[in-house]
């Protein structure tokens, strides 16, 4: 028994587009995972790092929290020891503040610490950088960005199914008899008696 190839008709290299289309969908998936699974790691090798911060000045401290300046560390979480008048020294009752983590604001009933300068000491705890989570998110940022490729992977699939397409098109015309070149007997002979 002789081979059998497959002869789809009129779909000119759709199965390539197809197939490439499932290819990409399957390479963004792995990507996906492997980029949740590497944050996981990422977050899970942090140290532990603290510190302690002396008289930290907050300009015009009003009723809204005014952040200290290691707010902005990653999982930070500080502890006030000390609030003064940055101008007198006088101490800053707890009556006539309030914290939140890593900011204060002023909420006593009027009096002289309203609108003023404060002088904040404070310690603070956070998750700091290491040789590990930096490897981890120097990869999961290179995974991740395979994705930028897709459009193009895309772009020279569709060049190959029109390239496919226009070649089975001229096949078909010059096999049709009705060019010079033509595999049929009677090339340009169409519409003659």
């Amino acid at each position: 028994m002789g081979k059998t190839f497959k002869q789809d008709k009129g779909i000119a290299g759709l199965t390539i587009l197809l197939s490439l289309i499932v290819m990409l969908f399957v390479i963004g998936l792995l990507v996906m995972i492997f980029t949740i699974m590497g944050s996981k790691l990422q977050t899970s090798t942090y140290d532990t790092a603290t510190g302690i911060v002396g008289n930290e000045t907050l300009i015009t401290v009003q009723e809204t929290y005014h952040n200290f300046a290691k707010a902005g560390l990653r999982d930070v979480a500080c502890s006030v020891t000390a609030v003064t008048n940055a101008t007198s020294g006088t101490a800053i009752p707890s009556a006539n503040r309030t914290t939140l983590n890593c900011a204060i604001k002023y909420s006593g009933v009027a009096g002289d610490f309203n609108n003023t300068n404060w002088n904040v000491s404070y310690s603070y705890t956070y998750k700091a950088d290491n040789s590990a989570t930096e490897v981890m998110n120097d990869t999961t940022s290179g995974i991740a960005g395979v994705t930028e490729w897709f459009d193009i992977f895309i772009v020279i699939g569709a060049m190959v199914v029109l390239i496919l397409l226009t070649v089975v098109i001229i096949t078909a015309i010059r096999s049709s008899g009705m060019v010079a070149g033509g595999e049929q007997q009677g090339a340009n002979q169409v519409g003659t008696a």
